[in-house]
């Protein structure tokens, strides 16, 4: 078992939202970190190790938010998983939005999760205790 705190990608446009999932992580018993950018575009140049992310660690787990700016997480998630260097990353969808046509559009891009951000606080960490217990103690991630 290995001891090197997972890498994992926040995609998250609203500073609310983003500081919340760092609180809750910080909360739990896996060594995480957890790395946050604000829009699709900065998300690809990241996962591609372009520019500012040159030295960007490679995700474990990707976490994105459906509506961001400059490219939108759709977008972002058909990229990821049409690209053979990056397909193989876990890619778990947290939106606000609970639309059938959202989660079916979504699954249909790859998406390997769908979660709706819950509005109400202890919520809110019980989902992200939840993304503990099967993605980080469960599931076999790439690159552990």
């Amino acid at each position: 078992m290995s001891f090197r705190p997972v890498e994992i990608l926040l995609v998250e446009d609203s500073a609310g939202d983003a500081r919340l999932m760092q609180e809750a992580f910080k909360g739990l018993s896996s060594p995480t970190k957890l790395h946050v950018v604000r829009d699709g575009v900065e998300a690809m140049s990241f996962l591609r190790r372009e520019g500012a992310h040159g030295q960007a660690p490679r995700p474990q787990l990707v976490l994105l938010d459906l509506n961001l700016p400059r490219r939108d997480g759709r977008e972002v998630l058909a990229l990821i998983k049409a690209d053979p260097q990056l397909k193989d990353i876990p890619v778990v969808v947290l939106s606000t939005s609970a639309s059938p046509e959202d989660v079916r559009h979504c699954y249909g891009l790859h998406a390997n999760s769908y979660l709706t951000k819950p509005a109400d606080l202890d919520e809110f960490f019980q989902v992200v205790d939840t993304i503990e217990r099967y993605w980080l103690k469960t599931a076999r991630l790439p690159g552990r």
